[in-house]
């Protein structure tokens, strides 16, 4: 019995009491040990960090999805089967000046839409219809190398307060990648009717249809260029490239503005103008005298401006000459067809519009029709030579409006 309970003591003993030589071969072993300790965790704490930081990149983007956006929230439920494209907008856009739709809704439309046919084609790439829970949407498809404009367009429209009746109401952006290449998307409203000049070659208009298409057009560039000042406003907006084929006619007849590539902001806390960088330019047959001769002041926003009411005046000869006045109209043409070529150069441009300093002729006929001669007055004020001679789309938009 005592030997039972004097061995373990024994056992201890010598655990405690060491032989000098066995201590020192001891220690550098659980040394190693620490290091080896030492250096997983440090690894570990590097790869869940590099996890961590990659799911937030991936995560991020133009705009963050807050809780409150979300679409699983109870009280905003957007993926079930009964909400409609407007029901999102009114959502995200009611009395808040929101810039759009959140960027998990717009992937989810976006990849639920099935392309039907193509409805125009352009040098960015090709434009849809689509069809969305029974809607039809347009999709403008991008091709890859067109990715500067496609960012471009879809940053513009996403502009806080831009939504109006009168711009072309943007739905969702989208990349979709199928593996041999990628699509860049973006989906807007779908207007059966199509593009004023698609419009305008078919058939003609009365004097009043005339009226609230160009009232229209110029409320939606007045509301572009406006400047709203506030924490929420809404910058200054140069179109930079309007014409007939950018411009879409609603079924009520009235028109809204699109293809908002080229457009330029106002950046008001440093008075400069936010230019993209792409290498596409405007249409030139539209291009106003001072972008032709390159002496336009690109430093100064208003030079924008007033390039885009020069190719208003443009737009508003298109509809007139289309004006069914007693049985007598005009066939569709574009501004200055009887000059220049189909696909004019810049210098055939140059030298008819600042050289020569010509403008569309007005017929004889609008002096008879008080409506076509009181347009006819409104296009001339558009083009003058002289930049700071033109109105204002506000102007144009108020002289308008008193005519119809």
């Amino acid at each position: 019995m005592l030997f039972n309970l004097t061995h373990p003591v024994r056992l201890i003993a010598r655990l405690i009491y060491k032989p000098p030589a066995q201590e020192e071969e001891k220690w550098p072993a659980a040394l190693l040990v620490v290091l080896l300790l030492a250096a997983l965790a440090v690894t570990l704490i590097a790869v869940f960090s590099v996890l961590f930081y990659g799911r937030r990149k991936r995560n991020s983007g133009a705009r963050q999805i807050l809780p409150e956006d979300s679409v699983c929230g109870a009280s905003y439920p957007i993926l079930n089967g009964h909400t409609t494209i407007q029901d999102f907008i009114e959502l995200t856009t009611s009395g808040s000046g929101s810039a759009g739709l959140p960027l998990l809704v717009q992937r989810s439309i976006a990849r639920q839409i099935q392309l039907v046919e193509v409805i125009g084609k352009g040098r960015f790439g090709e434009v849809w219809r689509g069809r969305w829970r029974g809607e039809n949407v347009a999709v403008k498809i991008f091709s890859s190398r067109e990715e500067c404009s496609w960012f471009r367009e879809a940053e513009i429209y996403q502009t806080i307060m831009l939504r109006h009746e009168n711009i072309l109401g943007f739905i969702a952006a989208d990349n979709k990648d199928n593996g041999t290449w990628t699509q860049l998307w973006l989906v807007t409203d779908y207007h059966e009717k199509g593009s004023l000049f698609d419009f305008l070659t078919a058939r003609c208009v009365d004097p009043d249809t005339m009226l609230e298409m160009a009232y229209s057009i110029a409320t939606g560039l007045a509301h572009l260029h406006m400047d709203i000042v506030g924490t929420r406003g809404k910058p200054a907006i140069a179109h930079r490239d309007l014409k007939s084929k950018n411009i879409l006619v609603k079924s009520n007849l009235t028109c809204c503005i699109g293809d908002l590539g080229l457009a330029v902001r106002h950046i008001v806390t440093t008075d400069t103008v936010d230019i993209p960088s792409t290498h596409r330019v405007g249409t030139k047959r539209y291009m106003a005298p001072e972008v032709l001769d390159e002496t336009i002041n690109v430093y100064q926003f208003d030079s924008f401006k007033r390039a885009d009411v020069y190719a208003l005046g443009l737009v508003l000869w298109e509809i007139a000459r289309r004006c069914n006045v007693d049985g007598i109209y005009d066939e569709y043409q574009l501004p200055f067809y009887d000059v220049v070529q189909p696909d004019p150069t810049i210098e055939e441009m140059r030298k008819v519009v600042c050289v020569d300093q010509q403008r569309p002729c007005i017929p004889s006929r609008w002096v008879a029709c008080d409506t076509l001669h009181a347009i006819s007055k409104v296009m001339k004020e558009c083009w003058y030579q002289h930049p700071a001679a033109r109105l204002s789309a506000l102007r144009i938009k108020k002289t308008l409006a008193n005519l119809r």
